[in-house]
């Protein structure tokens, strides 16, 4: 393959109108390349461009210049290889369908289309490098506007075509414009004047981009006035703009205002040889500059074109780009033509000029951003609301809130939300109807989205009517529960100042957020929502006892079961609420019964894990005590786990209550079950805790319990250590009459203990026999030592000796076949 021809510097993008005399004079033919040329040139003969980008995230902005510059083709025969020159077929002959192609033909040919702004068409990079080589300087109009030669017509200026050419020349009020190319090119001119030096040249040429842009702009809200209630009743638009301005790759809108910024710019001090580095840099001053070719007494200046272009450019209706690079370069793109204009001093010029714009964009319709209806794929407003709201508030709060609560919305999200609604969704499509491109950096606009509602919500502090607008546009439009718990966290710190009294209206905004966030989270539970509850109960408690008890009585929206008894009847029934809402003892009491009814509802819906709590609760008031015990006892019948069950009891012998911890008790040992080989079960103890009550409440009660214990345990050991702890003497219960036992030892010859001997008993031989069925040589010492502790068990019966001697030899018959393991039993026991 021939090496790529030489590309050569294209001279045509000097402006000929404005070329010094001997400018091209003493230029060599000829002149040796650069290191850094070499370097590009071999990177660009090697690798595709795509590959450099991805491989390197941080490229110097002169050596990325000379790569791309060295990238794209360089002969006709190249650039015909990579367009559809390269194979005309058939398939040539459609071009003319292409809606580009009609819409030229359609303007020219048959003239029935008048007033054409622009025909536009998506255009490739190839396509788009093809044309700037078509980019010359000899058009006769934009030689007039770059020498100043138009004169303003006044009021009587009319709609020129200059010498019979297609594209307008003149707006009605006789400005100037240029309307032979697309924003992003003819800013791309001003930007190349303004490099090579003719700062004069640029001006002109970006005054008249900006009588171009309002002129587009007042066609398109005539186009939009015709169209505006049948778009309104659709709800849906078209975005006009699929490439954004503000983060296009030649940056229009950034070169206007920098070009009339620094025609305006006044530096106060002249250079100093003896600056301190390390001192701030200051902000720079303007002045308002007029425009030369401005009508008189319009009080136009360079300074208020700079701020109404960023304006326009900020608040135009545009797509979403795909790719998360391109995403991000709209957001800084953004954010840095933003922070340009707040370092700009607002006066009553540059007001009027933002209060004019802010109107014509909420009344732009389609091509607006912060028109009636957007686009479900538009970039969001959000950053360019915040900045508009933060300035238009002291002097407009009515404009500024109308601007910033337009700019509330998230359409992509709506549309998201509205396609995963099971009410709306048909169940039965096979297809997956998401089909939205995906956006890289929602989590930031919606983190925007966020900031422009706190930023709202402080600045209506003290103002009920825009506080409860802002909360509705709030839950409208905000569905992440982490950023309306931060709003609400937000507005409860701004409406509680450390010095000065609250703010009730505002608290109430940030407890009704933070009631939105319990409904939302109720369902899928997070983390951090415990803290949230927390927090919740606070928020209620600076608000009053009205907001707790409103708060308590519909706590099945808000609260699982759990957090309403464990947090919120807690922390509502606490000393130190009632000190900071300085309750007296009727208000306490009313607070209280709320919070006990609130507990006896959470202790039916989960018995399991709110009944402990609710009895907890209850102590003080004895017909909610009774209530609770007997929630209790109808789970327990109902399936109630014996843990629980058990962990109750327990809490009943700590109050003084032992007959009803001894009930408890026996429930839960119905729903135990201990197999012989789990001597390591979690409820052991709570069984030997429960013999031990049965055994200090006396002998009925431990003949009542007896049985339960034979049907729930088949483990031995449990079993043997259970029937030892009855054989020893008890002191009882000296808490309730009657019932001291007179501390004499129970035979276990007699009942109830011989029942539970024989249990025993037969527990161990079952297990004996259960082991040896798979009994391997390295636990044959395990199982001596268990039979050591059976013989311990078998003694304690009368004939105890003898059954156990017959036990080791019905062993020694049955499993002769284990000669070493018989052997060691026989050395043992005999």
């Amino acid at each position: 393959m021939d090496p790529p021809a030489a590309k050569r510097r294209c001279t045509g993008l000097v402006p000929a109108p404005v070329l010094r005399e001997g400018a091209a004079r003493g230029v060599q033919k000829c002149r040796l390349e650069s290191l850094l040329d070499l370097s590009a040139k071999r990177v660009a003969e090697s690798w595709a461009y795509e590959q450099v980008e991805e491989r390197f995230s941080r490229i110097p902005e002169p050596v990325q210049k000379r790569i791309i510059f060295w990238s794209f083709p360089r002969n006709e025969r190249e650039i015909c290889m990579y367009s559809s020159l390269s194979c005309q077929g058939p398939e040539a002959d459609r071009d003319g369908g292409v809606p580009f192609q009609r819409g030229l033909k359609l303007l020219e040919k048959s003239g029935s289309v008048e007033r054409v702004l622009q025909v536009v068409a998506r255009q490739t990079v190839f396509k788009r490098a093809i044309r700037s080589w078509d980019l010359h300087w000899r058009d006769p109009h934009l030689q007039r506007i770059l020498r100043g030669e138009v004169v303003v017509t006044g009021q009587g200026g009319v709609h020129k075509r200059d010498h019979g050419e297609k594209l307008l020349t003149f707006d009605p009020q006789g400005r100037p414009v240029w309307l032979g190319e697309q924003l992003p090119t003819a800013c791309a001119r001003v930007d190349a004047l303004r490099s090579h030096g003719y700062p004069k040249e640029a001006l002109r040429l970006a005054v008249a981009v900006v009588h171009t842009l309002r002129l587009q702009r007042r066609h398109q809200l005539e186009a939009y006035k015709q169209q505006k209630k049948e778009m309104l009743q659709k709800g849906t638009t078209l975005i006009s703009n699929p490439e954004g301005w503000v983060s296009h790759p030649l940056d229009p809108i950034g070169c206007l205002v920098r070009a009339f910024l620094e025609a305006c710019r006044v530096d106060e001090e002249g250079p100093s040889f003896y600056s301190d580095a390390t001192c701030e840099l200051k902000k720079p001053v303007y002045i308002h500059t007029p425009v030369p070719s401005a009508t008189p007494n319009s009080g136009e200046s360079y300074f208020t074109m700079a701020l109404e272009v960023a304006l326009l450019g900020l608040g135009q209706q545009r797509a979403m780009t795909e790719g998360y690079y391109a995403q991000d370069k709209v957001v800084r793109s953004e954010e840095t033509l933003i922070s340009v204009l707040a370092d700009i001093p607002l006066d009553e010029r540059l007001l009027q000029v933002m209060r004019r714009q802010t109107q014509l964009l909420l009344e732009g319709g389609p091509y607006s951003g912060l028109g009636e209806v957007v686009h479900r794929e538009s970039v969001p407003m959000h950053t360019f609301a915040r900045f508009l709201f933060t300035s238009l508030l002291p002097h407009d709060p009515e404009l500024a809130y109308k601007v910033a609560l337009r700019a509330m919305r998230l359409p992509v999200v709506e549309s998201q939300i509205h396609h995963n609604d099971p009410l709306t969704s048909n169940p039965l499509d096979p297809v997956p109807a998401n089909r939205f491109p995906r956006w890289f950096v929602l989590g930031h606009l919606e983190t925007r989205q966020c900031e422009l509602a706190s930023t709202m919500l402080t600045a209506a502090k003290g103002d009920p009517k825009w506080l409860h607008t802002v909360l509705n546009s709030i839950q409208q439009n905000i569905h992440i529960p982490a950023l309306l718990y931060k709003l609400a966290q937000d507005a409860c710190k701004a409406a509680t100042p450390p010095s000065g009294p609250p703010d009730m209206t505002l608290l109430n905004v940030a407890l009704e957020l933070g009631l939105q966030v319990m409904r939302i989270t109720l369902v899928t539970l997070s983390w951090g929502r415990r803290e949230m509850v927390r927090w919740l109960v606070n928020c209620a408690t600076d608000v009053g006892m009205g907001a707790i008890i409103n708060m308590m009585q519909g706590w099945y929206n808000l609260f699982t079961p759990i957090e309403a008894t464990s947090v919120v009847a807690v922390s509502a029934t606490s000393h130190a609420t009632a000190l900071r809402l300085g309750l007296d003892y009727t208000q306490r009491e009313e607070l209280g019964a709320c919070a006990r009814t609130m507990a006896l509802q959470c202790a039916v819906k989960d018995p399991q894990l709110c009944a402990l709590p609710a009895l907890t609760l209850c102590e003080k008031n004895h017909g909610a005590f009774e209530a609770a015990y007997q929630i209790v006892l109808d789970s327990a019948a109902t399936g109630m786990g014996h843990s629980h069950l058990f962990t109750i009891a327990r809490y009943m012998e700590h109050r003084g209550l032992p007959l009803r911890a001894y009930k408890l008790a026996s429930l839960a040992l119905a729903h135990l079950n201990i197999s012989y080989n789990q001597d390591a079960h979690p409820a052991v103890n709570d069984v030997l805790w429960a013999c031990s009550l049965s055994h200090s409440l006396g002998k009925n009660e431990l003949a009542a319990i007896v049985p339960l214990v034979i049907k729930s345990v088949r483990c031995a050991p449990v079993l043997s250590d259970i029937l030892r702890r009855w054989t020893l003497p008890s002191p009882g219960l000296s808490g309730i009459p009657g019932r001291r036992n007179s501390g004499k030892m129970m035979g276990t010859d007699k009942a109830p203990l011989c029942q539970m001997l024989e249990a025993a008993i037969g527990a161990y031989i079952n297990t004996t026999h259960s082991r040896l069925t798979h009994i391997s040589p390295r636990h044959y010492g395990e199982f001596i030592e268990f039979l050591g502790k059976a013989r311990e068990t078998f003694l304690m019966a009368p004939d105890g000796h003898l059954q156990f001697g017959q036990f080791i030899e019905n062993l020694k018959q049955t499993y002769k076949g284990k000669k070493k393991l018989m052997l060691l039993v026989r050395e043992r026991f005999g």
